[in-house]
C-alpha cells in the first residue's frame, strides 16, 4: 500500500512537469522589432560666396590739407579712386591726416597699409618727403603721387619701382583760360595765386600766355591788362576776399583764383561785385554762378587710369610724366561753361593747335631760360609778350 502511493505521488509529478514544459513551449514568440529605416543623408550645406573682409580696404586716398569734398585738388583725386572702385568692386577709403606735417601723412599711410591698401593715391606735393619714406618701407604696396616726385627734402629725386609720379602741363591749362576768356570779350583781367608752388607758376604763366595769343588773333590794339599776385597761402579768409574786392573795384572784371580754397573767398567778392571767376582743377561751376570756366586738371582721369593700369599688370612705376593735352591731361569744362560767344568750334581749335605743339607755351623752367636770370628773381613780368601788361603785386 505504501508502494502503491510512492508510484502514484512519482506519476502524479512527471505529469504536472510535463503539463508545464508544454505550456511554456506554447507561449507565441515576442516578435523582433523591424528594423528602423535609414535615415537619409543630409545635404551639404552650399559654401557662401566669399565676402571682402570687414575693415579692409584695397585703395585708399590720404588727403593733403583739403578735404575729399574741397571742389579742387582731394576732390578730383577721390572721384577718381571712387569711380574706378565702384565700377570694379574694389573697396576704398580715404584717410584724413590730422595736421600739415611729414609725419601725420606718414601716420594716415600707415593706416591705409594695415588696412590692406595695395594702393595708395597721394595728393599734392606736400608728399614728396613722405613718400619717400613709405616707399621703401612699403615695397609691396603701389603709390601713386600727383603734382610730385619723391625725395628726401633735397629735391635729388627718388622714384621707386612701386611708385608712379604724375605732374600736369598747367601751363596749357592756364594757356586755355586765358585764351577762352579774351576771346570771350574781357581784356582788364587778374591771377590770384596761392602759394608760388611750381603748379600754380605754372597756370599763371600759362594763363599770361593764352591773353597774349588771343589778343594777337583778335588784332587787339590795346594791352589786355592783368594783375598778378600769389597770397601765400591756400585759405578761405577775410584778407583774401578783401584783396579780390579791391581788385574788382578797381575795374577788374575777371580773376583766375588759382588757389584751392582761395577761390571761396574770390568768389564771394565776385558775388558782390556781380564779375566773374575762374576756377581752377576741377569744374568749380557749381559752386557759383560768378564761375566762367575752370582751368583743368584731368585729375579723375588720370588717377582712374592709373589704376586700371596696376589691375592689368601694368603699373608705371618707377616712372614720372607729365600730362598734357596729348592725353586730355588738362581741359576747360564747356559743358557747363558761361561763355557767351567762346564757342565749342573756338575750343576745339585751339586745343588741337596745342596737341599739335603748333604752338609754343613756356612753362617755368622756359621762362626762367628765357630770362637769363636766377629762378628767385623771375615773375611773370618776365614773360616776353607784346600785347599783355602784367602787374606783380607783392
Amino acid at each position: 500500500m505504501k508502494l502503491w502511493r510512492k508510484l502514484v505521488i512519482v506519476a502524479l509529478v512527471f505529469i504536472m512537469i510535463f503539463a508545464f514544459s508544454a505550456c511554456a513551449n506554447n507561449q507565441p514568440e515576442t516578435p523582433e522589432e523591424p528594423e528602423a529605416p535609414e535615415a537619409p543623408e543630409t545635404p551639404e550645406t552650399p559654401e557662401e560666396p566669399e565676402k571682402p573682409e570687414d575693415n579692409v580696404f584695397e585703395l585708399a586716398l590720404i588727403t593733403d590739407v583739403g578735404t575729399i569734398d574741397d571742389k579742387s585738388f582731394n576732390q578730383g583725386a577721390w572721384e577718381g579712386v571712387e569711380a574706378y572702385a565702384k565700377e570694379n568692386n574694389i573697396t576704398y577709403k580715404y584717410y584724413q591726416p590730422s595736421e600739415q606735417s611729414d609725419t601725420a601723412y606718414i601716420d594716415s599711410i600707415a593706416l591705409a597699409v594695415k588696412a590692406g591698401a595695395k594702393v595708395i593715391v597721394c595728393p599734392g606735393f606736400l608728399f614728396e618727403v613722405p613718400i619717400h619714406t613709405v616707399q621703401t618701407e612699403y615695397p609691396d604696396v603701389k603709390f601713386v603721387i600727383l603734382d610730385g616726385a619723391p625725395h628726401a627734402g633735397d629735391y635729388n629725386i627718388e622714384i621707386a619701382d612701386n611708385t608712379y609720379s604724375i605732374f600736369y602741363a598747367e601751363e596749357e591749362a592756364g594757356f586755355l583760360a586765358g585764351y577762352s576768356i579774351v576771346k570771350e570779350g574781357y581784356t582788364k583781367l587778374g591771377f590770384m595765386g596761392g602759394m608760388a608752388v611750381p603748379a600754380v607758376v605754372r597756370f599763371g604763366y600759362g594763363y599770361v600766355q593764352g591773353a597774349e595769343y588771343a589778343a594777337h588773333e583778335m588784332g587787339l590794339t590795346d594791352p589786355v591788362q592783368i594783375k598778378y599776385t600769389y597770397v601765400g597761402n591756400f585759405n578761405a579768409s577775410p584778407e583774401n576776399q578783401a584783396k579780390a574786392s579791391s581788385w574788382y573795384n578797381e575795374g577788374t572784371e575777371v580773376i583766375f583764383a588759382c588757389g584751392g580754397a582761395v577761390g571761396n573767398s574770390v568768389m564771394k567778392a565776385a558775388e558782390a561785385a556781380d564779375t566773374k571767376v575762374i576756377g581752377v582743377d576741377v569744374d568749380q561751376s557749381a559752386e557759383s554762378e560768378t564761375v566762367i570756366t575752370s582751368s583743368m586738371k584731368n585729375l579723375s582721369k588720370s588717377v582712374y587710369d592709373a589704376l586700371g593700369a596696376y589691375y592689368a599688370g601694368s603699373f608705371p612705376g618707377g616712372t614720372s610724366v607729365s600730362l598734357d593735352a596729348t592725353v586730355e591731361g588738362v581741359q576747360l569744362p564747356m559743358e557747363n561753361s558761361r561763355f557767351e560767344t567762346f564757342a565749342q568750334a573756338d575750343y576745339d581749335a585751339i586745343y588741337e593747335k596745342i596737341v599739335a605743339k603748333q604752338i609754343e607755351i613756356m612753362n617755368d623752367a622756359a621762362v626762367v631760360e628765357d630770362a637769363g636770370k636766377p629762378a628767385e628773381e623771375v615773375t611773370a613780368a618776365d614773360i616776353p609778350v607784346s600785347k599783355v601788361q602784367v602787374e606783380v603785386i607783392k
